[in-house]
């Protein structure tokens, strides 16, 4: 029982009100047309569909209606599954409902060794591209173009889900990491992380923050490292090379954010032990970084090599308001 109705497995015997709901999902966009006979006949026997591919199908019933649906089928590479044939009711959204499906296809397919998610979605489906982005999907590969009435443009999203994941996002991916990322922030500012916003940060202004720097990315002047624990976006690190032309063969190491959920198990370390392989990618050796004394970073700087190089009194303020030291480190990349 959830708060929107019962999810069960799928039937076939679904078909009826399976295409009712995808009919009415892709009437809300112009040019959509949900052709069943001539591209989407599977439709007709979904379950019996899905289940010769592998996967599995699940029907969100409220009083005898479909009113959401979700496959998982896993694919033949890297362990990934696909997140297929997802769609809420209009009149059920926004109560949780979108969140159990996908939880309970995700959940599915981690039992069943998935190490990474996929799905694709039309390009006009902003409203989903907004709930895939906040459930830590990002933009991963080219634009998938299809033959069909409804002249389908589709993203690809995608993200790990299993342990602790690092990934360098490109220029896609950072621009649709930009809801997450501001999560964290926020959550690491109003926490009292030094990182240059006063708390309580305000979460459109944490997400100007990420679209600049996802601008940045595109101009190759940043890379931005995020780190997924169990498929969940729970921190991030930032390589800014944007330098004078005297100095390319340096970087600067930015903010290590770390959400407080996900403190103590690791994903502040494994941000650091990827960022001298991004920034040799790059043909940066020499990097630096600022850390206040005696915060959360610095025991990690210290055990991954870097030189403390001094500190100067009083250079920030905490987002509480009082001051605080900032301590310079750098190092040597080979």
């Amino acid at each position: 029982m959830t708060t929107a109705g019962v999810i069960r497995p799928g039937r076939d015997s679904d078909a009826a009100g399976f295409i009712s709901l995808i009919g009415a999902c892709w009437g809300e966009y112009p040019g959509c047309v949900l052709d069943v006979d001539n591209e989407a006949p599977e439709l007709r026997a979904l379950a019996t569909h899905v289940a010769g591919r592998g996967g599995a199908l699940w029907a969100a019933e409220v009083s005898g209606a479909v009113v959401g649906m979700i496959a998982a089928v896993p694919l033949n590479h890297d362990q990934a599954w696909e997140i297929s044939r997802m769609y809420v009711a209009q009149s059920h959204r926004g109560t949780g409902l979108a969140n159990e499906l996908l939880r309970k296809a995700e959940g599915h397919a981690r039992a069943a060794g998935a190490k990474r998610m996929v799905l694709w979605t039309d390009t006009r489906f902003e409203a989903a591209h907004k709930f895939y982005e906040k459930n830590s999907y990002v933009r991963a590969g080219s634009i998938r173009v299809l033959d069909d009435r409804s002249r389908s443009l589709e993203f690809r999203y995608a993200k790990p889900i299993t342990g602790t994941v690092v990934e360098v996002l490109d220029p896609a991916a950072a621009v649709s990491a930009e809801r997450r990322l501001a999560e964290v922030l926020k959550a690491c500012v109003d926490d009292g992380a030094v990182v240059g916003f006063l708390a309580p940060l305000p979460i459109e202004k944490a997400r100007a923050f990420w679209r600049e720097r996802g601008s940045e990315v595109a101009a190759a002047k940043r890379v931005i490292l995020a780190s997924w624990v169990d498929g969940e976006i729970g921190g991030c690190l930032q390589l800014d090379l944007d330098v004078p032309e005297n100095q390319t063969h340096r970087a600067e190491v930015r903010q290590l954010l770390v959400h407080p959920e996900f403190r103590r198990r690791g994903v502040g370390r494994e941000l650091m032990a990827r960022i001298d392989q991004a920034a040799l990618a790059h043909g940066r050796r020499i990097l630096v970084l600022r850390t206040w004394p005696g915060g959360p970073a610095e025991t990690i700087v210290r055990s991954l090599g870097w030189a403390f190089v001094g500190v100067i009194p009083g250079y920030a303020i905490r987002p509480t308001g009082e001051p605080v030291d900032e301590g310079y480190w750098w190092k040597r990349i080979e």
